[in-house]
């Protein structure tokens, strides 16, 4: 199994970082599989994937080197660079460091990533970084940058509704989640992923979570400055917008707080729902506190997050306007 082997103030120094550049890469991760992994996307894949397989039915070269970086069990590395630990790039300095890469580097990561089989002769040439960038640009260009603001939301949510797993639960509880294939074993090791690798010391390094909303992800690094580990966002996140409430429940509340209303089918803070719902916090609080007037949520403390979710009447309320809806 893959396993990084790291002390506690490296495990303790850890952060979450938003990467529009991960969310990219993995968009195209997704344009490449070709089939929705959850209901909400199945609509973007309907608007985009016709024109992404037409870009690539006239540029065979760069369909045969996404074919070769996505590889067999493992990404080629030029096209998974570990984001800088601090602030947050965007996506045209990311691809400007993907197009530095050398010729050399990329050629010998997409040995890598085809399982160590020879590279085939179309993509012995030295624009391979290039493509792919140009690639990238255009998924992100055509594909994610016009849903980012709702992408970023989802995203932001997922850090605010993990930071709250660490302060209750502690890091064990938040990696063995994460995904596919990931588990803190205890004794300064996480494994990362079941491939049979050496394990790797990170010790001292800089430990990144990046979160993104197709189901992809990814381990990159940086050695020995900084490891990154790319996770999908919960499920229960990235799965769709939320649902817009009924008419009757709407006319009733309210659009925005009928909204904040059905959410809160688990436990969510004040953060959580500005991030989902993209209101203000100010707006937010005023939403809750009426319906906490009419005992449709409660609060409770979990640590040091304080968490809303509905009441029996609450639900009883929901789950009366989708029965009739």
């Amino acid at each position: 199994m893959g396993l990084w082997l790291m002390d506690a103030d490296t495990l303790a120094g850890s952060r979450f970082v938003l990467s529009a550049g991960a969310e990219t890469t993995a968009a195209l991760i997704a344009l490449a599989r070709g089939s929705a992994a959850h209901p909400g996307e199945q609509a973007w894949l309907d608007a985009h994937l016709p024109a992404y397989r037409a870009r690539l039915a006239h540029d065979p070269v760069t369909a045969l080197l996404v074919r070769a970086a996505l590889g067999r069990t493992w990404l080629a590395n030029f096209l998974t660079l570990t984001p800088p630990g601090e602030g947050e790039p965007s996506v045209e300095e990311e691809l400007a460091r993907m197009r530095a890469t050398s010729p050399a580097a990329a050629r010998s990561d997409l040995t890598v990533s085809l399982g160590r089989a020879p590279l085939p002769a179309a993509l012995h040439r030295d624009d391979l970084p290039e493509r792919l960038a140009d690639l990238l640009e255009w998924v992100w260009t055509e594909t994610v940058r016009p849903t980012w603001p709702r992408r970023r939301r989802i995203i932001e949510a997922d850090v605010v509704a993990r930071t709250g797993q660490v302060s209750q639960g502690g890091w064990a509880a938040v990696l063995d989640g994460m995904r596919p294939g990931m588990r803190w074993l205890g004794g300064s090791r996480l494994q990362i992923n079941a491939h049979d690798n050496p394990p790797r010391a990170i010790h001292g390094a800089q430990l990144l979570f990046v979160p993104v909303t197709p189901m992809a992800g990814w381990v990159s690094w940086d050695a020995p400055h900084r490891y990154a580990v790319v996770y999908p966002c919960a499920g229960a996140l990235a799965g769709s917008d939320p649902q817009p409430a009924a008419d009757p429940l709407a006319r009733l509340l309210g659009p925005a707080r009928a909204s904040v209303l059905l959410l809160l089918d688990t436990p969510k803070s004040t953060t959580h729902l500005v991030a989902l719902t993209g209101q203000t916090l100010g707006s937010i609080g005023r939403h809750l506190r009426v319906l906490r007037e009419a005992r449709l949520v409660r609060r409770r403390r979990a640590g040091r997050s304080v968490l809303y979710d509905r009441t029996t009447a609450g639900e009883v309320l929901v789950q009366a306007q989708r029965s009739g809806s």
